[in-house]
């Protein structure tokens, strides 16, 4: 059965999306081409009302550079529970903290193109009891979704529909802002969470 997805993409305005990004402090010089999710985009709209639910796109992630602003339909979430303790083989499931990750750059996840971590560690949630932080290098990327599932044990994922534009418009950017080193690079990844004001 297809995952639930919203009927159209996110919006929001480019000038809302930096009020919320300057708490970051981030040097957008330095750093012109930022990926930004929102979890929970769809709070009230799509699933649980008020709950931000796992296993469906009710979230957001947005390509922002000085060109562009874009948006697409994502998952934020892991798709499953599964409780584990510790760090080890037993680890529950991981969902990344909300913050700024300067740990992403191009690469690949599995077999195709995608943003992956490989340049700085992540804090996660880990499914518990209770729930505890595990910070490290744990593959925390963002890929592509599919239709049966957001197919997700922690990663950012997107819509297959919209996988495509979204990766090529990031490569296209990325190449345009950092000619030689396009796939080098760090990409900064900010996830919000919506407290009911997207």
């Amino acid at each position: 059965m297809p995952v639930a997805l919203p009927t159209s993409k996110p919006r929001i305005s480019s000038e809302k999306l930096h009020e919320h990004l300057q708490a970051f402090n981030l040097d957008r010089t330095k750093h012109p081409l930022v990926i930004v999710g929102i979890r929970g985009y769809y709070l009230n709209t799509l699933g649980e009302v008020g709950k931000n639910d796992r296993g469906i796109y009710d979230d957001a992630l947005f390509i922002d550079s000085p060109f562009v602003t874009a948006s697409f339909n994502a998952n934020t979430d892991p798709s499953v529970f599964r409780k584990g303790k510790g760090k080890g083989a037993e680890k529950g499931i991981a969902t990344l903290r909300p913050g700024l990750w300067l740990s992403y750059k191009f690469g690949n996840h599995k077999t195709y193109p995608a943003i992956v971590q490989q340049m700085g560690e992540v804090t996660v949630t880990r499914d518990g009891d209770p729930p505890y932080e595990d910070t490290g290098y744990f593959g925390i990327n963002i890929h592509k979704g599919s239709y049966n599932s957001t197919s997700s044990e922690g990663c950012q994922t997107i819509h297959p529909d919209q996988w495509q534009s979204f990766i090529k418009l990031a490569q296209d950017q990325a190449k345009r802002l950092f000619p030689d080193t396009w796939d080098k690079v760090v990409i900064p990844y900010i996830l919000l969470e919506n407290t009911g004001w997207a």
